[in-house]
């Protein structure tokens, strides 16, 4: 199997055409991952969650994480994209620019679900909007093959 690094331009095309992932964070002595829905808009990860660990751990503001999306079309044919930044709440209420930025993730949101925050929302018990900041974005591509065995840093070792 061979891999290639991915740059920042064919990143942040797999996580606009993807829409769940994993966040992972540190609390007290571990690091926890969890499977998140979202959306890619213009250097963003907008998601909801629901109240739990996670929130309650960290509080509504936090750095580092970790967002983690996979393609995967076999066992040696795959792409898959990390990405850190901050991780911000959006609160429904507030000041005029959080109410417009809670706005604008529940917009966006709406494009994958239309039902969110409607009487239909299937996962109404997901009350926490957030974003999360793309601010490093790093990826790997596998694919079938011969490696080059001059060429350590393209093995998959």
């Amino acid at each position: 199997m061979c891999w290639k690094a991915l740059d920042r331009e064919e990143c942040l095309a797999i996580l606009a055409r993807n829409h769940v992932g994993r966040i992972a964070y540190a609390w007290q002595n571990h690091v926890d991952i969890e499977p998140l829905h979202y959306v890619y808009h213009d250097g963003w990860l907008y998601g909801r969650t629901s109240h739990g660990t996670k929130i309650e751990a960290t509080g509504t503001n936090w750095w580092p994480v970790a967002f983690e999306v996979d393609e995967v079309e076999g066992l040696f044919r795959w792409r898959s994209v990390v990405v850190h930044g901050g991780f911000y709440v959006l609160p429904e209420e507030g000041t005029d620019r959080q109410t417009e930025e809670w706005e604008q993730g529940v917009a966006l949101l709406r494009t994958l679900l239309p039902e969110t925050f409607t009487a239909d929302d299937p996962v109404a018990f997901r009350t926490v909007v957030f974003r999360m900041a793309v601010q490093e974005a790093t990826g790997r591509e596998a694919e079938p093959g011969t490696p080059d065995p001059t060429d350590s840093e393209r093995r998959d070792g």
